[in-house]
């Protein structure tokens, strides 16, 4: 985990990240990571059954910041949520919107995840992280 020293996140909001992303990769069949960061990619909590955290994250700022551009574009309002299917599995990025610093939640899932169940306790983690 890497988190800049100028990211003034609150303590508790790392602690209960970290506990929420262990959560969801415990409890959701099929989901392979969890990662939390910032909109510049800077991992700040992760849960991984493999993989770089680091990497996601990176690959969710990206993810996000498509998902502003075209948003703001096409005057669809503030972004929330980018679901990417794939042959093998699906990710979601979720939005955390905080007067402190732009988070986004990255959920890695296998094929056999259902992807209501993930998106539903994605969006309820993002909301508590929102609300932190």
């Amino acid at each position: 985990m890497t988190v800049p020293d100028k990211l003034n996140l609150p303590p508790a909001v790392g602690a209960l990240a970290q506990r929420e992303a262990q959560r969801l990769l415990d409890q959701i069949n099929g989901v392979t990571a969890v990662v939390v960061a910032t909109v510049d990619g800077f991992d700040i909590a992760s849960a991984m059954r493999a993989g770089d955290a680091a990497r996601v994250a990176a690959m969710a700022s990206s993810i996000a910041a498509i998902s502003s551009v075209v948003s703001q574009e096409a005057d669809l309002g503030r972004k929330k949520c980018v679901t990417i299917d794939t042959e093998a599995g699906f990710a979601v990025v979720y939005s955390v919107h905080r007067p402190d610093v732009e988070l986004v939640i990255n959920v890695i899932a296998k094929g056999d995840a259902i992807l209501g169940q993930v998106n539903y306790q994605t969006a309820q983690f993002a909301r508590m992280l929102t609300e932190a």
